[in-house]
């Protein structure tokens, strides 16, 4: 039996990755763990809206300077990030999730009070 010859290879170029696809996201730290903005609780979602729009935001000190002291961000400059509110159903305060931003652009999200932080991935 004659082995059939394999079809030729295509010369095209390869598709870049996924991540300079779209919106052209890429996360800022490859350490920090991502989310999709779509897995957030819809709560986040809402703040997101919020500071796409300007707000309204529902805390005063929404929009107030994050300071990274832990360092659990990519280092900045001071007053690089700023932090918002995500609303806790049932807490009577502000409760421990926010969404804190970059100046470049980049959102992250914490549900424990920036113990922990995912980088918010907008393409999906």
């Amino acid at each position: 039996m004659v082995p059939k010859p394999s079809a030729p290879r295509s010369s095209a170029p390869a598709t870049p990755p996924a991540t300079a696809v779209g919106t052209g996201w890429v996360p800022t730290d490859p350490a920090l763990a991502d989310v999709c903005r779509t897995g957030l609780p819809d709560q986040a979602r809402d703040t997101l809206g919020l500071i796409a729009k300007g707000g309204p935001y529902p805390y005063r000190s929404d929009g107030i300077v994050f300071e990274n002291r832990e360092s659990r961000l990519p280092r900045k400059t001071s007053g690089y990030y700023r932090e918002f509110t995500v609303v806790t159903p049932g807490s009577g305060d502000r409760g421990a999730r926010r969404v804190v931003t970059g100046d470049s652009g980049e959102q992250y999200w914490t549900a424990d009070h920036y113990a922990t932080f995912q980088e918010i991935d907008s393409r999906c």
